[in-house]
């Protein structure tokens, strides 16, 4: 079974290389220019250059409804027969929220408190961008639920960059 993995920039050569990811999603400001890996093909790596903010803040590029929903658009083609790989500077706001959204949008309403705690579990880090997380409860007509979820988590082990989280994509192996 494939997974959903999370990685901080410096770990993506690394996982690329050892988890051959067929999808990859960039997450990042806008002047960190980021190569797509010759194993991945180029209509299969998203760029969305979002700051890791939770608000406006001036000169600075907050996560939108619009990027939240590419991101939910750019996993449509993804078959799950080989890993999806997502990060962005650290591996424990943007990316972490991103992994929390496809895994939501996999297994559909009613799941997003069983999501959040296996990501707690396996990313005693993550601190999910919360306004990703409000964006994609909103596109994903969950009322509030992945909101809930997120608040409901404990509090994050404080790092100054994430691990490689793998996240099984079955509710079982979670």
């Amino acid at each position: 079974m494939t997974a959903i993995f999370i990685t901080p920039y410096a770990a993506v050569a690394e996982t690329v290389k050892r988890q051959k990811p067929s999808h990859l999603l960039t997450l990042l400001d806008a002047q960190t220019p980021v190569t797509t890996p010759d194993s991945i093909e180029a209509h299969r790596h998203l760029r969305v250059a979002i700051d890791d903010i939770a608000g406006p803040v001036e000169g600075r590029i907050a996560p939108g409804l619009d990027h939240v929903a590419r991101i939910l658009d750019f996993s449509d083609d993804w078959d799950r027969r080989a890993p999806f790989l997502v990060h962005c500077w650290a591996g424990i706001s943007r990316s972490t929220a991103a992994a929390m959204i496809l895994l939501n949008k996999l297994h559909g309403p009613g799941h997003e408190e069983t999501i959040a705690k296996a990501l707690r579990f396996r990313a005693p880090h993550a601190q999910p961008n919360k306004l990703m997380i409000r964006h994609a409860d909103a596109l994903l007509q969950r009322d509030g639920r992945f909101i809930q979820a997120i608040d409901a988590m404990s509090p994050a082990r404080i790092v100054w960059e994430g691990e490689i989280v793998e996240l099984p994509l079955t509710l079982d192996e979670l």
